[in-house]
């Protein structure tokens, strides 16, 4: 059997902590499934960026990082609004795998019941590589680029998303 490990995440945006998680798992398993959540939201200002443009990130981190992409399965999987059954859903979406890399307690909590083993990830400078704090950057027109790879800075200016951020976190305001 392969062993095969499974990082869930948002990538809202896609942003170099991300990156040296996936760098990490790597290092432990044959194979990763990299799963996009929340996959069916975006256009608001927690998910401004579609399951598309967020998978297309990745690729672009992928690839800008010279990472094995033999290696990767890039899944997108939408939410699931009750707990005990997210994991099963999560397993309907992707190939088998035998663990999961994962820092964020419930998703922690929600597999290790399920009887997968969890590891941590080590955090890289958790407190500075946060999707929310980019997003703010982006809203704040401050360098929000130093937080991205390369890659990533290029995508996001191609479909516009920091005006696209600005304008979604405008609207939370004025509702």
């Amino acid at each position: 059997m392969v062993n095969r490990g499974l990082y869930v995440g948002r990538f809202q945006p896609f942003h170099k902590g991300h990156l040296c998680a996936i760098q990490n798992a790597l290092q432990g398993v044959d194979e990763l499934i990299v799963v996009i959540g929340s996959a069916q939201y975006s256009h608001n200002s927690r998910n401004p960026f579609t399951a598309g443009e967020r998978l297309t990130m990745i690729q672009r981190a992928v690839a800008e990082a010279k990472l094995d992409k033999e290696k990767l399965w890039i899944v997108p999987v939408p939410d699931v609004h009750l707990h005990m059954l997210w994991v099963s859903a999560v397993e309907g979406y992707t190939p088998k795998f035998n663990v999961v890399f994962s820092n964020e307690p419930l998703t922690r909590r929600l597999f290790v019941e399920a009887g997968y083993h969890v590891i941590d990830i080590p955090f890289f400078d958790r407190k500075v590589y946060i999707s929310t704090l980019v997003r703010e950057k982006m809203v704040q027109t401050s360098n929000w680029k130093d937080y991205v790879p390369q890659s990533i800075a290029e995508f996001i200016e191609e479909i516009d998303g920091v005006n696209r951020v600005k304008a979604l976190a405008l609207t939370d305001k004025i509702n």
